[in-house]
This record gives C-alpha cells, structure tokens and sequence, in this order.
C-alpha cells in the first residue's frame, strides 16, 4: 500500500513538554494521531529517531522504497548543520517536504540557514502542528 513517512529528528519526542510557548501543548502523538484521522484514506507511518545516523538510516529505507509518496521530515536541530542528512535526501528518489513547527526565521540567527531545504521539494514552517498538515497535502496534490 502507498504511504506518507512523517519523520521526526531530535526532540521532537518532547513534544508537549518542551518549551510549550514555542511548540504548543500537544504531544507528537496527538499530532500524528490526528493526521492520521484526517489523511485515513492514505497510511501514514510515523518514525521519530534522536540519532542522525537513524534518520539517515529510515531516509534511505523509505526514500527508495516504491511504495512511498514522499516523506514530511521535520530534522529539528539537524536541519541547520547535517550535510549527512543533507547527502540522504539527495540520494533518494522520493520527494520530501522539509517541516517546522516554529517560523525558524523569527528565532536565533542559526535556525535561518537550512541545508536542508535546497534538495527538499518544499519547506512548511511556522505554523504549528498545522504545518504537518500542510506537508501531506503538499505532497498528495504532486499525485
């Protein structure tokens, strides 16, 4: 069966708990749990890894796999520094959507630079747990 990856990097675990001011009240779960009402005619897998090397490691399982549309990947910290993370997504073939739940370019001058957004098909950002929302859509209307 086709699917949509939503990939988690580090600390996004804490969801919930981790400064709530900027990232909200709810946990990862919930906010997967209600992608997965609102997308229930297409599976959604869910992967949430504090390791790059597991990241990579899922990149290239579901980035080469033929069944997968695409992948919604919020890299947390890794975003603005992993060139090893950078080098998975340019080497699969499936599309991802770079996410962020906080508008990175309203915070600390690091968080303004991704490496990985050039070899993503799109960046969502900003806009909560809504911006894993945008990412699926974003990747189901490029079917």
């Amino acid at each position: 069966m086709r699917y949509i990856l939503i990939l988690n990097g580090p600390n996004l675990n804490l969801l919930g708990r981790r400064e709530p001011e900027i990232y909200g009240a709810e946990t990862l779960d919930t906010i997967i749990a209600g992608l997965r009402e609102r997308f229930a005619s297409i599976e959604l897998r869910h992967e949430q890894h504090n390791g790059e090397g597991s990241l990579i490691d899922t990149l290239h399982t579901a980035g080469f796999d033929p069944e997968c549309l695409g992948i919604v990947f919020n890299a947390g910290a890794y975003t603005h520094y992993s060139y090893a993370i950078a080098d998975a997504i340019a080497a699969v073939p499936a599309p991802v959507v770079e996410v962020h739940m906080s508008n990175v370019h309203a915070r600390e001058d690091f968080r303004h630079r991704s490496v990985i957004a050039p070899l993503c098909c799109g960046t969502v950002a900003g806009f909560g747990a809504d911006s894993y929302r945008l990412g699926v859509e974003a990747l189901l209307n490029r079917y």
